[in-house]
């Protein structure tokens, strides 16, 4: 099978490599599409991500749909050529945190994608039977893919507990914080504003349900209060987690409310304006994924396709993977998100 590897910074290489059995319990699937995610956009970059450093090669990938290739013994309601979304995490369903419901926070999570866990950008994979949702006929694999990071926005939407009414401000419109604002304006929220400084992201944040898209530089903390009547938001969401996203959330919401933190830094450490948040007596909720979202995410997706799937903008083929990550990372053709099919 065909496998992509991030061998350094930067440089994608192509080896042959045999697929895996599946074993009892288990299912070998057919890797169909595939999107880029900023975590995968990170390593390709930077060679890191926070405090989590590259192990070379790395196979990246974490947002997947394809289709049931074989069935290992012991698995029943899966056959060859069922479509599928594909869950990328691997829980113990042993520890403190899975027996209490928090699979998120498992103590010996793997991830595919992750250094030493091999992702989705390749032909084959073996999975658990119960990392697989049925994809309906009326989706396809591109529009799978968002399942895993709308799943990501909706367990953000846990913390955020948004009231009917209430307003709102994102930071960052990479393809989270799109997925945010719509879950937002489903969740009833009267004003969004979006805060991205690429222009085409701006436009489709606008697309997703934004109120209003403000560029970084245009004063958009002062703007926020002013239309606010000098109140403040009612929640704060970090998408970008890039240079002062973090403090400017602090400061963009009212005293009493929900600073959520949704992004990555590129940083192991994060400068923090302690006595803004305390002051107004802040909750700030940090988002690690998804726990249990991803069926209300397909449900939401099949039921409201036309909300969701504006956000794929480009796709590439497998061997086409240099370019489409070099495109992701230089915002080049108004990119939003971008999938690989295979």
């Amino acid at each position: 099978m065909r496998v992509a590897q991030l061998t350094r910074p930067h440089h994608f290489e192509f080896i042959d490599q045999p697929s895996s059995e599946p074993g009892p319990g288990q299912v070998r699937v057919r890797v169909r599409a595939v999107g880029v995610c900023g975590s995968d956009l990170h390593y390709f970059s930077e060679g890191s991500i926070g405090d989590i450093q590259c192990a070379y090669p790395m196979v990246l990938g974490h947002e997947p749909a394809g289709e049931v290739d074989k069935t290992g013994p012991g698995v029943t309601g899966w056959s060859a050529g069922d479509r599928a979304i594909f869950e990328p995490a691997l829980y113990c369903y042993h520890c403190e945190y899975c027996l209490t419901g928090r699979h998120n926070i498992c103590a010996n999570i793997r991830f595919l994608s992750m250094p030493g866990e091999p992702g989705f950008l390749r032909d084959y994979v073996v999975l658990p039977a119960a990392n697989l949702m049925a994809l309906p006929p009326g989706l396809s694999f591109d529009a799978g893919t968002i399942v895993e990071p709308l799943a990501v926005a909706l367990h953000s939407m846990e913390f955020a507990a948004v009231r009917l009414g209430e307003t709102a401000v994102v930071f960052g419109a990479g393809p989270i914080g799109l997925l945010t604002i719509a879950a937002l304006r489903l969740c009833g929220a009267s004003r969004i504003w979006s805060v991205e400084p690429v222009a085409a992201r701006r436009e489709l944040a606008l697309t997703m349900g934004a109120t209003c898209a403000l560029h970084p530089s245009e004063g958009q903390a002062k703007a926020i209060l002013r239309e606010t009547g000098w109140r403040g938001v009612d929640v704060a969401f970090d998408c970008a987690a890039k240079g002062e996203t973090v403090n400017q959330c602090l400061g963009a919401t009212r005293n009493g409310g929900r600073v959520i933190l949704t992004g990555i830094p590129s940083s192991e450490t994060v400068s923090f304006e302690f006595h803004v948040m305390r002051r107004k007596e802040l909750a700030v909720f940090n988002v690690r994924r998804s726990n249990h979202e991803s069926h209300a995410a397909l449900e939401m997706l099949t039921r409201e396709p036309s909300r969701f799937q504006p956000l794929v903008t480009h796709t590439r083929s497998l061997p086409r993977v240099q370019e489409a990550f070099e495109m992701v990372e230089g915002y080049r053709e108004g990119v939003g998100k971008m999938v690989i099919q295979l």
